[in-house]
């Protein structure tokens, strides 16, 4: 099957990630016949999009050839230097000074660690389904469920009030705009909204941060407030950095794990019926999940040299896009990539990327879907979906935006 002349556009267009059946038709068709496929972006810069699963493991171990710092994230251009620096996140950080802030929260995120919040990431997992049980057995699983769950863990491990959930789910929603016309604003709207977000949460972690100092708890907030680089302690932006990556990052993906994960649990009665007869299977459901759902979309890197993508030159200077749901779709390293098996026992997905930008947070996040279906499954007589599941505009972070259910849960 021929290139179809717009293949380009399933990177750049948020839409498209809005249909996944037709995005992931066109991806196979790229992994095949041009699997690093130049991307003319329409009044911005060109990127090499590298599609197959190996091609995308070469660009992620090599950390040094191709850096992050000058633009993680698909734009029509990358940041200038200034704007680089204004608000740093492990994400845009490379080399030693990527190393040294990650090992200040390193330690707090490793699995011993993250094992201490098994009972409260369980009780919030309770309490997801039970609020599924007070909807009395119809809701929007993606908007009313899986969208609070995760930002309620966050509030746990940052040590906040539930009071302050509906200050920071604005913050997740809003502070990055959005890229699907269901909830963008005006531009000049969302200019003035963000620069107001921005200004309110600067604030809010800032006192967060002066009262961990001077009364440190065991929670997140208080390594992060207590955190020095160099015996300096870190500057209030350094702190808002670090903050604003759990907040997001920790919210959206996970998120879109438990919705997309219930969709195609509903898609695929048998393999629900699998999971609900054998919850040993919880782990390797887990990792299906975030296979099949992949929410990350992609992470941009420059080459810092001349070098050779598969059989593709890539000069020095290029930005190239990594492509985590096609990667996680390769026939080459996946059977039946196209079948989803909640006990699949192949190769490691990316859907937490790899190399030394891995997901700091990966151990937390499997934790929180592995709770919630946890939970829901052993109190779950039947569901159906109630009409069409909705995806999100999206191009870094997406899944369903609506998903109607019909329920009865004990």
């Amino acid at each position: 099957m021929a290139i179809p002349a717009d293949a380009g556009r399933i990177f750049t267009d948020a839409a498209a990630y809005a249909d996944p059946d037709s995005w992931h038709e066109v991806a196979t068709i790229l992994r095949r016949e041009q699997p690093v496929l130049r991307v003319e972006q329409e009044g911005g810069e060109p990127f090499w999009a590298v599609t197959r699963y190996d091609d995308v493991m070469t660009v992620e171990r090599a950390s040094t050839l191709f850096t992050n710092e000058e633009g993680s994230t698909l734009m029509l251009a990358r940041p200038s230097r200034d704007e680089r620096q204004a608000v740093k996140t492990l994400i845009n950080m490379d080399g030693e000074e990527h190393r040294e802030h990650r090992l200040l929260i390193n330690e707090w995120f490793k699995p011993q660690s993250i094992k201490r919040l098994t009972d409260a990431v369980e009780q919030r997992a309770r309490e997801s389904v039970d609020e599924m049980v007070a909807m009395g057995g119809e809701c929007d699983f993606a908007r009313d469920i899986a969208m609070n769950y995760p930002l309620r863990v966050i509030l746990t491990i940052l040590g906040l009030p539930d009071s302050d959930f509906e200050r920071m789910l604005t913050l997740t929603q809003e502070l990055f705009g959005s890229e699907d016309p269901e909830f963008a604003r005006p531009a000049e709207e969302q200019q003035q909204r963000q620069l107001a977000v921005v200004m309110d949460f600067v604030q809010y972690f800032k006192d967060l941060a002066a009262d961990r100092r001077a009364h440190p708890t065991d929670d997140l907030a208080s390594v992060v407030a207590n955190g020095s680089l160099h015996g300096e302690p870190l500057s209030d932006m350094s702190v808002f950095g670090y903050y604003l990556i759990v907040a997001t990052a920790g919210h959206d993906t996970t998120s879109n794990a438990v919705a997309g994960g219930m969709a195609a649990l509903l898609e695929h009665p048998d393999q629900l019926a699998r999971l609900q007869d054998d919850p040993s299977l919880i782990g390797t459901a887990t990792e299906e999940i975030v296979r099949w759902i992949t929410p990350v979309k992609h992470f941009m890197r420059t080459a810092q040299d001349d070098t050779v993508i598969g059989d593709q030159p890539i000069a020095k200077g290029d930005w190239v896009l990594m492509s985590f749901p096609s990667a996680n779709r390769d026939e080459r390293v996946f059977t039946d990539p196209f079948t989803f098996d909640v006990g699949r026992l192949d190769a490691q997905s990316l859907g937490f990327g790899f190399g030394r930008h891995y997901c700091l947070g990966v151990h937390l996040a499997k934790l929180e879907i592995r709770a919630f279906f946890t939970e829901l499954l052993s109190r779950l007589d039947s569901a159906e979906l109630a009409g069409p599941v909705e995806y999100m505009h999206a191009t870094l972070v997406s899944g369903p935006k609506h998903l109607p259910l019909r329920y009865s849960v004990r």
